[in-house]
């Protein structure tokens, strides 16, 4: 059994991060090995977590991969380790939109049977906050609210104040932070910068924040607490061990969405055909040879302007049979030698465009690759790469497409369905994702969608083209892991 905390606040903003991440460094340091996890969909959390832990930051996301998940991946990622932080997302009880409390901090808390310790911002507040605590201790009696970390605490008079209220609540008070400009982080269009792109000053700022929960914090307590967590009763989530059959393709739905391409009713354009002059079965059938008893090759891409990404998407790609190695576009020149297929995540591709574009020899050989017809995955980020150009500076050239900042948010979780066979799903697969960008994409006029967004709005998005698959949205493999598997298989072919 591993002893378990959830780091959870009233609302964002809250100082929930620097707690969870100043915990995990302090516990590390004391000796325990540290699991960190992290509610929802956030990327750039976990890569702090890491930092603080060695270990790799792992999400937990009830509205993609679905509650039944959640404490299979939670065990998965804690094997071996004598204690998991998971931090929480946005306010304690806030979930996916008109859906209650899936995906809340509360519903993962319930689901891992962890308490819960609840940062509070009282920089404003001294008898008020035993009001506050008071109502989130007594919201939902199936969480276990364990106790309270006091944040941005201003003076002794202030801590001495905020305890005397909490007495009367009878949930106990684990620690009090002061304010510590030495512990923030600094933040961007999307929020915090990665620790790809600072990574000296995120060593420096994470064990700022260890030492600072370790000064203030009752890690006694704490870890008390966290050990009284009952036996979880689940087995541990192994990759791979869920490959259903494959699917057969099978005629694409009919998908209602707005689109001048898609009529009520109506069925996607066909499949492009290869490009005059490139023999694609040829070449399959060459590198199938030079292949033949060998694991497939993939590709992702890393560094700082790819940064998103998921530990279990490569974990399910070896279970599926492929070798992942991965590389920078920012610096290197080539793909890796052998590569049979690419993966392209998440990040700030809008940040290094110019650097990105610099790189001509990668962008020739992405393209390459592309058009040789392998399997080629790219989510948002890599969706940009992917494109004729971006804020102007020419990218890859593999999509009729050009892509631009914009000043408007789009963000939320999506339910969407392929609308035609593709290198990672056949049509009218079915999953749930989420979109986290401020860029848009204008197409070309030939463009053929990847998704038929079904909810919340009903839309097409993305592009399927030969072998690429590329889009604004984020998945999670976990959730249907024969999307790693089709994946492999067409790269070993």
């Amino acid at each position: 059994m591993v002893a378990r905390l959830v780091v959870a606040a009233p609302a964002s903003g809250s100082g929930k991060t620097t707690v969870a991440t100043g915990l995990m460094a302090a516990f590390t340091r004391s000796g325990l090995a540290v699991s960190p996890h992290k509610v929802g969909p956030d990327y750039i959390d976990p890569g702090y977590h890491s930092l603080a832990t060695g270990r790799p930051g792992r999400n937990l996301d009830a509205y993609m991969c679905g509650p039944e998940l959640m404490a299979p991946l939670f065990a998965h990622g804690a094997r071996g380790c004598d204690l998991a932080v998971v931090e929480g997302v946005m306010g304690l009880y806030d979930g996916a939109s008109g859906l209650g409390e899936l995906a809340s901090t509360a519903q993962v808390s319930k689901l891992l049977r962890a308490p819960v310790v609840l940062v509070v911002d009282a920089s404003s507040q001294s008898r008020s906050v035993a009001a506050l605590v008071h109502g989130f201790a007594s919201w939902d009696p199936e969480v276990r609210l364990g106790g309270v970390i006091l944040n941005k605490v201003g003076s002794d008079r202030h801590e001495a104040l905020l305890r005397e209220a909490m007495e009367d609540v009878g949930v106990p008070v684990l620690g009090a932070l002061r304010r510590a400009p030495q512990v923030d982080t600094p933040s961007r269009h999307l929020g915090l910068v990665p620790v790809a792109e600072r990574r000296a000053d995120a060593v420096d700022a994470v064990a700022a924040m260890g030492e600072q929960v370790r000064a203030g914090c009752d890690l006694d307590a704490l870890t008390a607490l966290a050990r009284s967590a009952p036996p979880l009763g689940t087995q541990a989530w192994e990759p791979g061990s869920d490959f259903p059959r494959p699917a057969p393709s099978r005629k694409p739905p009919a998908v209602e969405v707005a689109s001048d391409r898609f009529a009520r009713g109506s069925a996607p354009n066909p499949a492009p055909q290869p490009q005059e002059g490139l023999n694609i079965a040829a070449g399959a059938a060459i590198h199938g040879r030079r292949n033949q008893g060998r694991r497939p090759l993939v590709a992702v891409a890393g560094g700082p302007a790819f940064t998103f990404s998921y530990a279990e998407h490569t974990e399910l790609l070896a279970a599926a049979g492929a070798d992942v190695v991965t590389f920078d576009p920012l610096r290197d020149e080539q793909l890796p030698l052998g590569t049979s297929g690419l993966v392209i995540g998440g990040g700030f591709p809008e940040v290094y465009a110019a650097e990105l574009s610099a790189n001509e020899p990668l962008r020739k050989a992405v393209a390459e690759l592309a058009r040789s017809g392998a399997p080629v995955a790219a989510e948002c980020a890599g969706l940009l790469y992917l494109a004729r150009s971006l804020d102007g500076q020419p990218m890859c050239g593999v999509l009729d497409a050009d892509a631009r900042m914009s000043g408007r948010l789009t963000l939320g979780y999506r339910e969407a369905v392929a609308v035609r066979d593709n290198s990672l799903a056949v049509a009218g697969t079915r999953l749930r994702g989420h979109e986290f960008h401020r860029t848009v994409i204008e197409p070309g006029a030939g463009a053929d969608p990847a998704w038929g967004i079904v909810h919340p709005e009903r839309r097409v998005e993305g592009f399927v083209q030969q072998g690429v698959h590329a889009s604004y949205l984020h998945t999670h493999w976990a959730a249907r892991p024969e999307v790693a598997r089709r994946f492999a298989e067409g790269c070993a072919r």
